[in-house]
């Protein structure tokens, strides 16, 4: 453990971004997973709507840095493709 305040405030904070980086994380993994279970199920339309509320949350996610854009290009990409091929 730290013993410098400094050290000890720093811990702190890297264990609160941590779980708040956690946090959107699975937000992002929920909505891909949602998409994809509706295009498994051949709910075309469930599967639009499920896309439509997962982009933002694909976008906010790489605006707080926990992916990268072209990880979200690519993830958005192939979530419409295989909507597209319903």
């Amino acid at each position: 453990m730290a013993n410098i305040a400094s050290a000890r405030k720093r811990a702190r904070q890297a264990e609160t971004n941590r779980q708040r980086n956690m946090a959107t994380r699975s937000r992002f993994r929920t909505a891909v997973k949602k998409v994809l279970k509706a295009v498994r199920a051949g709910d075309k339309d469930g599967a639009a709507s499920a896309y439509q509320a997962a982009v933002p949350v694909i976008d906010k996610t790489v605006t707080k840095g926990i992916i990268h854009a072209n990880k979200a290009a690519r993830h958005k990409s192939r979530l419409n493709a295989r909507i597209r091929q319903m």
